[in-house]
């Protein structure tokens, strides 16, 4: 357990880490940290603001880190095997490295590696995995949550009773044991976040390690596969829940809160220990459905309306997807055609994902399709990503989309989706957003489609007149 004794101390207010010069950690190898951050300001150069300034504490009360064991561990999502997987692949990862010591701040690496999605609401959370421990990093505002929730390791939380104390439990559980290099994800952490780390531990070199820790994440187990399966279900589920609603002069929210309602109300059937957190539809209609993930308004449908059904079920942080292109009552004859032609590209984006395909050539050919009818210029985005901890503000696999600058190659066990978009601008004929989007499992001698939703202008014409 981490404690506040023998420890140096650390404040930020006036530049300080362990020591009264000053010390910033500037002479570190400019190659170890994001360049913006490798040069902090002199200390003697530093301005200090005095409204930060705060007065020793006195209270024994009102300590910096505090040990909150609340009740009883919950049922964890995955198997205590199935994190010790996980632990020892980023351990391997960090030996072959020569990295010391790994401080997560991300949503999805945290809650990869001990089961714990976190709120942030501004303040910052750390997991600390070195060769022989595992430390979770907690505001105290989340109570007995975080212990709760962890299967593998220890829980340490921080106060509010004074600045930077999250910081303070990164160096008193990292300084002075001789750890020469700390892996953090360059792609999450601030600038204004480096420049305290390095306060905090000036003598550790510090080394991207989220680019590595992504690629650890793009093969999912058979645990997270049956969670994601399961996730595609419920995502089915709420594109019924919006079929079941729709029709004309509903309220695009409306529709959208009876599909969140619905799969929220599945994931708490399916997984009663579980945490309800994340899940919601986007259903747009009209203007609207010319962005992929534009908000839902108060728009009402109108009878002849295309329409983007968008459903996202997340299960302990694990998102899922369904998305289609719908009318109600009817569709014109130039629509009809496009959707047609998106649907084309949709079931030979299928065909296209197997193992030993790369992502940048199931782009290029799909290109081509969209090329040959005048559309290509029409394309939002790629035309697929990685499937697992994700979210809109969490957890992108970059190294897994279907894009022109990706050349992965697929194996066995990636999980992604399939989601050509176009979208025609208002005043043409056709105009409007069409989207479809499928959950592929790759397997040995091809690829599993788990998303069971029809498609296409056959079963999605949703009549209600």
């Amino acid at each position: 357990m981490v404690t506040d004794e023998n420890t140096e101390t650390y404040d930020a207010s006036v530049g300080v880490a362990g020591s009264s010069s000053g010390t910033t950690g500037t002479t570190q190898d400019v190659y170890s940290h994001p360049a913006h951050a490798h040069n902090p300001t002199p200390a003697g150069k530093r301005h200090v603001d005095t409204r930060s300034q705060q007065l020793p504490l006195t209270d024994d009360l009102m300590p910096r880190l505090i040990d909150r064991k609340n009740w009883q561990k919950v049922k964890p999502t995955f198997s205590v095997e199935e994190l010790q997987r996980r632990l020892d692949k980023l351990r391997a990862l960090m030996l072959s490295s020569n990295i010391h010591a790994a401080l997560f701040t991300s949503y999805h690496n945290i809650n990869y590696y001990c089961d714990f999605l976190y709120c942030a609401f501004g303040r910052p959370y750390g997991l600390v995995i070195t060769m022989d421990k595992v430390l979770v990093i907690a505001s105290a505002i989340d109570g007995g949550q975080p212990w709760r929730r962890t299967q593998i390791g220890e829980n340490v939380l921080y106060t509010d009773w004074q600045r930077d104390n999250f910081y303070h439990a990164v160096q008193t559980e990292l300084a002075g044991r001789g750890l020469m290099t700390l892996g953090v994800e360059f792609d999450d952490m601030t600038l204004d976040g480096f420049t305290k780390l390095n306060l905090a531990v000036p003598d550790m070199q510090k080394v991207d390690i989220g680019k590595p820790a992504m690629r650890l994440r793009m093969k999912k187990s058979d645990e997270e596969i049956a969670l994601i399966r399961e996730g595609a279900r419920i995502a089915d589920l709420g594109g019924w829940a919006v079929v079941e609603a729709l029709e004309e002069g509903v309220p695009e929210y409306e529709l959208a809160m009876h599909a969140s309602n619905t799969m929220a109300r599945e994931i708490a059937k399916t997984y009663p220990h579980g945490e309800l957190l994340n899940t919601y539809a986007m259903t747009q209609s009209g203007i609207n459905t010319d962005g992929g993930h534009n908000p839902m308004t108060s728009r009402r449908v109108r009878s002849g309306d295309i329409l983007s059904l968008n459903t996202y079920p997340v299960i302990a942080g694990y998102f899922a997807a369904m998305e289609r292109t719908v009318f109600l009552n009817h569709a014109s004859d130039a629509h009809l055609a496009l959707w047609e032609i998106n649907c084309q590209v949709l079931r030979r984006g299928l065909e296209l994902i197997r193992p030993g395909a790369r992502c940048c050539d199931i782009a290029t050919e799909l290109n081509e399709m969209y090329r040959e009818h005048g559309l290509l210029k029409y394309r939002s985005f790629g035309y697929g990503h990685s499937f697992g901890i994700l979210n809109h503000y969490y957890g992108r696999e970059a190294d897994l989309e279907l894009r022109e600058d990706v050349p992965t190659v697929l194996e066995p066990g990636m999980v992604l989706s399939m989601e050509p978009m176009i979208m025609i601008p208002e005043g043409m004929p056709g105009a409007g957003g069409y989207r479809e989007h499928d959950i592929l499992v790759v397997t040995e001698d091809g690829a599993e489609d788990i998303t069971d939703f029809p498609v296409g202008p056959e079963h999605l014409i949703i009549k209600k007149t």
